[in-house]
């Protein structure tokens, strides 16, 4: 059997859990917003047309700031389409999904959804086919209360109070080729930087989040973020990381070392934007908002799911509609971890995205709704990682994988809350075949009580909440918890995700 331990200490701060951590993101893409959370003609649908069974899994989710409207769609959108009656609004060609955007749902309703599900709106601005003028329009319809033409015409379509969006994306993947109107990182950068400097001039309150690379595989990565973050560091408050995963081929050891690759790029992330703080003699951090992040195979969107007929862009297809397995959940809870380890610098993270589109949510048109596999990590997480993330001393075995090198076989982190005494302790066991006797030291936390140990896993990795089988995986209490003296063990079946829950008495 592994042999692991982590001793925990309060004192040793790595900083708070911003509550954005456990944000998402809902694209106009597929069936995220069209029969995922709007359908009118549903059963639970409410006077809007959004589905009420959807509002209730997304709160029991308990996410907090969702980015909207994209994504590879905002770089084509026009936002005023999206605004006033709807029969004036007009269809438009979708060019990022090769889909037909209807404009049946826009700023004004997602607010309104956002509401539904208290959640914060973070709004990005299209900066791939439009630019300042457009950035400054969405921002005075969305953020004046009244008495200029654009806010008066928000208040004239039902929305009398300001949205009061704090959190602004600059654009999406400015660095990617496949994204309208991709630059250079100079060019970008200059972009950005007017934009952010034109909208401080409306509120200097904002927070501004500038692109930083699609992915840590882009040849330009580290380059990009030093030439954006130069001409962009006095004006913007994160920069974005983007990064999916999946499997290659049948090389599952590397898949569930996914984490490894996150802690990296992060790391390298920070350590440039401190080299641009240090260049410009700055007293301001950089923080990382990891807008876009979760498991997503993306070799079966190239090879299933691509929409290629010009006669036949479809309203809502269905795209990206990933069935997500037991071990999939396993690596998403240790992308969760990773973040949480990173809280000094990650102070903003999407899961992307939220319904139906690489989601932990599904629904059917016209019927059910269920949570997929990575619910759970997630949900759990939400709900137990309060305070602050405490920096841990761990000690694991290692094992050797093909992309990452050497990766501790089993990882965690923990989360303490100083004012209720509520510790929780997130904890992964990547082995394929073997058990891992795991030991909390509890000693500097003095006396403390179990209130839960949740684990997910499953006897076949690959089990997965479908359709026809919508409550096929969920979480279990894992009855192998135990008190001891100044230690808490419990065993970690192979390939899972645990969640444990304690409180020092007081």
């Amino acid at each position: 059997m592994i042999r692991a331990r982590v001793t925990i200490d309060p004192h040793f701060i790595v900083g708070p859990v911003n509550r954005r951590l456990f944000g998402s993101f809902v694209e106009h893409l597929g069936r995220c917003v069209y029969d995922g959370i709007y359908e009118p003609g549903h059963e639970t649908a409410d006077e809007n047309g959004f589905r009420g069974d959807v509002v209730e899994l997304v709160r029991e989710l308990g996410v907090s700031a969702i980015r909207y409207p994209g994504g590879n769609f905002v770089s084509g959108y026009r936002w005023e389409d999206g605004v006033g009656p709807r029969d004036e609004r007009p269809r438009r060609l979708e060019l990022a999904w090769h889909s037909t955007e209807t404009n049946q749902i826009g700023l004004d309703e997602f607010a309104t959804w956002l509401e539904l599900v208290d959640a914060e709106l973070m709004y990005a601005v299209n900066l791939g086919t439009r630019g300042v003028l457009e950035a400054l329009d969405v921002l005075e319809y969305a953020n004046i209360p009244a008495g200029t033409a654009l806010s008066d015409m928000r208040v004239a379509n039902g929305h009398a109070e300001p949205h009061d969006v704090r959190m602004w994306c600059l654009g999406n993947e400015m660095d990617g080729p496949w994204q309208l109107g991709h630059s250079t990182a100079y060019e970008y950068g200059q972009l950005a930087a007017q934009t952010a400097s034109a909208m401080r001039q409306i509120d200097p309150d904002l927070e501004l989040v500038v692109c930083g690379s699609s992915g840590a595989q882009m040849p330009t990565f580290g380059e990009w973020e030093r030439v954006v973050l130069e001409a962009t560091y006095d004006n913007v408050d994160y920069i974005s990381c983007h990064a999916y995963y999946e499997p290659q081929g049948d090389d599952y050891g590397s898949f569930l070392a996914s984490a490894v690759n996150m802690d990296r790029f992060i790391e390298e992330v920070a350590a440039t934007a401190d080299h641009v703080k240090a260049l410009k003699r700055s007293d301001k951090t950089m923080y990382i908002s990891f807008d876009e992040w979760n498991v997503w195979y993306m070799t079966r969107y190239n090879e299933v799911d691509k929409i290629t007929d010009i006669a036949d862009w479809p309203v809502a297809p269905r795209l990206l509609e990933d069935s997500y397995s037991v071990m999939d959940a396993v690596v998403f809870g240790s992308l969760l971890i990773s973040l949480i380890r990173h809280a000094d610098r990650v102070t903003a993270a999407s899961l992307a995205q939220l319904v139906n589109v690489i989601a932990p949510i599904m629904t059917e048109p016209g019927g059910p709704s269920w949570r997929q596999t990575t619910f759970f990590p997630f949900s759990i997480t939400s709900r137990l990682a309060r305070g602050v993330a405490l920096e841990l001393t761990l000690e694991s075995p290692t094992y050797d994988t093909k992309q990452y090198g050497a990766a501790p076989l089993v990882d965690a982190v923990a989360t303490h809350d100083p004012e209720t005494g509520d510790i929780a302790v997130f904890v992964v066991n990547r082995s394929m075949t073997e058990e891992a006797a795991f030991d909390i030291d509890t000693r500097v936390l003095g006396d403390v009580e179990i209130v839960s140990a949740i684990s997910v896993h499953d006897d076949d990795i690959h089990a997965a909440n479908t359709l026809a089988d919508r409550e096929r995986v969920a979480p279990r209490e894992n009855t192998s918890v135990r008190l001891g003296d100044a230690s808490v063990d419990i065993t970690l079946p192979p390939v899972s995700w645990t969640a444990i829950s304690l409180r020092a008495r007081v």
